[in-house]
């Protein structure tokens, strides 16, 4: 993946894997689908926060994970939370 917004993502290579952003608090969770505008990433397990992530913000894939030039702060108009009541 690169800075070329019409880069063809290979989902296989990043589905499952992590995603992060900038800054040591940007974790994003993990890799869950790739749509035609957005990937989608899920943090937590019971509570579970989804990002939709727009392509244009991926920044680069590197040493298993997807990396966004995106802030913890900046992806808070990108998430979604769900809560599993068990």
């Amino acid at each position: 993946m690169s800075n070329d917004s019409n880069t063809i993502y290979n989902p296989e290579d990043v589905i499952k894997k992590e995603a992060r952003g900038l800054g040591d608090d940007a974790d994003f969770g993990e890799v869950q689908e790739i749509g035609i505008e957005y990937i989608v990433t899920q943090k937590g397990i019971l509570d579970k926060d989804k990002y939709y992530i727009p392509k244009n913000l991926v920044d680069r894939f590197e040493d298993g994970i997807v990396y966004f030039r995106v802030t913890a702060e900046q992806a808070k108009q990108y998430k979604e939370h769900e809560t599993n009541l068990i």
